[in-house]
């Protein structure tokens, strides 16, 4: 809104208002009085449209976005904490409240919370952030156990998430105004159910076995299927009794069932031409993240759509866009030459690319 009123600008409105017979060159005495007053002024203009961006959630920085969403009951989500599926031998030692390291990592340590079977256990990052599902592998103990012979990180059982980030927070601050959450409506459920430890994604299907009745299909923080560990773990903080006594976060008279989506594997075939000096081999990598991104903006997108399309136009375009890919022909997807369609209940996931 100020961006136009520059020292130059503001200097020389000054000096236009001085009479034509006082010297005010630069460097005579007007000059030098007005030109502080110049600097100032303009100092002023800049806080001026540093507040009216501040003022308006569409251009608000952080700080000041999370000031104006709070108005609205809105607050950022905090980072969470992993759960992982810890292996330990022999099963016979008790590694609850047991702490551990992961090697050749900044620090990240691990502590067990409980068993879910003899010599395995649920093992809860002490890192808050995405940062606890990257790492499995053997762990070792920060004390010493006496009798411990291996641990180890097998799989991920709940991903953790980072804090919600500044340009998700405020698209929810605007999708605030287009529908308001209230006594168990679909938004209502979709904003308590998302803001779970692990979930990623939700879709609401009401009266799906008769009145009264609602299903909640969820994804976990990484946009895969969710764990059993996850599915009772929400299903326990909606409707535990699954009663319509409304002992969860679920109002009264509603039956909640909470499941997750179907994977679908998608395997790619394709005959490509390569440039001089390049090969499958030297691209591999590169085409199997290409097509595993494709895959995972599609699952980021499933909870809005009523249902999925994988495209070979989409998959063709990725495969192309690489180095020394010349042309390409022959897609098909799953022994198919045609996009695939899932359901509103199945999601892609990679499961492999043959050239």
């Amino acid at each position: 809104m100020f961006e136009d009123l520059t020292y130059e600008i503001i200097m020389q409105r000054m000096l236009d208002r001085i009479p034509m017979n006082v010297d005010k060159r630069e460097g005579s005495i007007i000059w030098d009085a007005l030109a502080p007053a110049a600097v100032e002024l303009m100092q002023i203009y800049i806080e001026l449209n540093n507040i009216m961006n501040e003022s308006f959630a569409d251009t608000a920085s952080r700080e000041f976005l999370i000031r104006r969403a709070a108005e609205r009951g809105i607050a950022p989500y905090p980072a969470t904490n992993a759960i992982l599926r810890g292996e330990f031998t022999p099963a016979t030692i008790n590694m609850t409240g047991r702490r551990f390291n992961m090697p050749n990592t900044d620090n990240i340590s691990y502590i067990v919370r409980e068993m879910i079977s003899e010599g395995v256990y649920q093992v809860e990052c002490e890192t808050a952030g995405i940062v606890g599902n990257q790492h499995l592998g053997t762990i070792l103990p920060i004390d010493y156990i006496n009798g411990l012979q291996t641990a180890e990180l097998t799989a991920v059982l709940i991903p953790a998430k980072d804090e919600q980030d500044t340009e998700s927070l405020r698209q929810e601050y605007f999708d605030s105004f287009s529908g308001k959450a209230y006594g168990g409506n679909v938004k209502d459920y979709l904003d308590k159910t998302n803001s779970l430890n692990g979930v990623g994604a939700t879709k609401v299907t009401p009266i799906w076995d008769g009145g009264g009745t609602v299903k909640l299909t969820i994804l976990d923080a990484q946009y895969n299927p969710a764990s059993e560990l996850l599915i009772n773990n929400v299903q326990e903080a909606i409707d535990p009794t699954q009663d319509g006594t409304g002992l969860g976060i679920a109002p009264i008279g509603h039956v909640v069932t909470v499941d997750t989506a179907t994977e679908i594997s998608v395997n790619i075939t394709a005959s490509l031409v390569f440039d001089s000096g390049y090969s499958w081999n030297s691209v591999q990598g590169q085409a199997v993240q290409l097509i595993q991104s494709y895959l995972l903006e599609q699952r980021k997108a499933w909870a809005n759509q009523t249902t999925l399309i994988v495209r070979l136009t989409q998959i063709e375009t990725r495969l192309l866009s690489i180095d020394g890919v010349i042309d390409i022909s022959g897609t098909k997807i799953n022994g198919v030459a045609d996009n695939l369609t899932l359901t509103g209940y199945e999601i892609p996931v990679f499961g492999g690319i043959n050239v």
